[in-house]
């Protein structure tokens, strides 16, 4: 099973195979989204902590050295390489969007400035390349990036991070809105569980982006 026929819905069960996406290294950038400390910091609460296990070992095994090997891949390409953390610019987070302000998981109250919420470092922004902050889940409703992208003339994002089933699937659906052709790599991006992130994938396939595994992705555009 490749791209065209994985990761399907009930919606899209007959539809044709999808063409090969066209993918200009001139009007091709890719979007790192929230790899930041807070999201790799280990559970004090030892039942947190094993609850979280399969979501650590899919980052640490598979998500960052792939998503590093990528990054890579791109620069040495010449192709832009940006990224997106979510971090309020005041103390007290007021300026946080709604969803960032109720109770329970997604309260998530990180000042520009705290560790928590820098770039790992493993997957740390390379010198000039662009770093946008944002105050909702959407990289794109919560900043300028499709100003930016706009006038850097990029019509393709490939889109990679976490959440999957979060500010992944919410960027996602908000560039395809904004009618950018999008790539989701599915093995450069986690959720909370595996089944989160698989029937996240499903939802959003072959309507708001293409999904490809990193390998899928690097054949198309030629990369090493």
């Amino acid at each position: 099973m490749t791209w065209k026929t994985a990761h399907r819905s009930f919606y899209y069960q007959g539809a044709p195979a999808p063409d090969d996406p066209v993918l200009d290294p001139a009007t091709t950038a890719l979007l790192c989204i929230d790899v930041q400390n807070y999201g790799m910091t280990l559970h004090d609460d030892p039942a947190e902590r094993a609850r979280w296990a399969l979501f650590h070992e899919r980052m640490r095994g598979s998500v960052i050295p792939r998503l590093r090997a990528l990054q890579d891949s791109f620069r040495s390409a010449g192709i832009d390489v940006l990224h997106a953390r979510i971090a309020c610019l005041l103390e007290d987070g007021r300026d946080r969007s709604l969803s960032q302000k109720l109770p329970g998981w997604n309260n998530l109250l990180m000042p520009l400035d705290t560790i928590a919420s820098q770039i790992i470092p493993e997957l740390a922004p390379a010198p000039g390349e662009i770093v946008v902050t944002k105050t909702t889940d959407s990289a794109l409703t919560g900043t300028n990036l499709r100003l930016v992208l706009s006038n850097m003339g990029i019509s393709t994002v490939v889109v990679t991070g976490i959440y999957t089933d979060q500010c992944v699937s919410s960027t996602v659906r908000s560039l395809a809105d904004e009618s950018f052709q999008v790539i989701l790599v599915e093995d450069c991006c986690a959720a909370g569980t595996d089944e989160l992130h698989e029937a996240e994938l499903a939802i959003i396939n072959m309507i708001y982006c293409h999904v490809m595994t990193s390998a899928e992705l690097r054949e198309l555009m030629g990369l090493a």
